[in-house]
């Protein structure tokens, strides 16, 4: 089994693609907000949310600011 050790400089908290709420939360904005769609009380709503990572999450798509 190959085992992958990253950097601490190519994590979320590192990538120009993310966008920190609190010191080890953030949003990834490397793509557009995904959809969502819930229901509440019969009624449908629909909201747009970027996906939120934590500061030492990783991904391929890493890009330096």
């Amino acid at each position: 089994m190959k085992t992958t050790t990253r950097s601490a400089t190519s994590v979320c908290s590192s990538c120009q693609h993310w966008s920190n709420a609190s010191s080890d939360q953030g949003e990834c904005r490397r793509h557009a907000p995904q959809m969502l769609v819930f229901t509440i009380d019969a009624e449908t709503k629909f909201e747009s949310r970027f996906p939120t990572t934590k500061a030492a999450d990783w991904c391929g798509e890493f890009e330096e600011k």
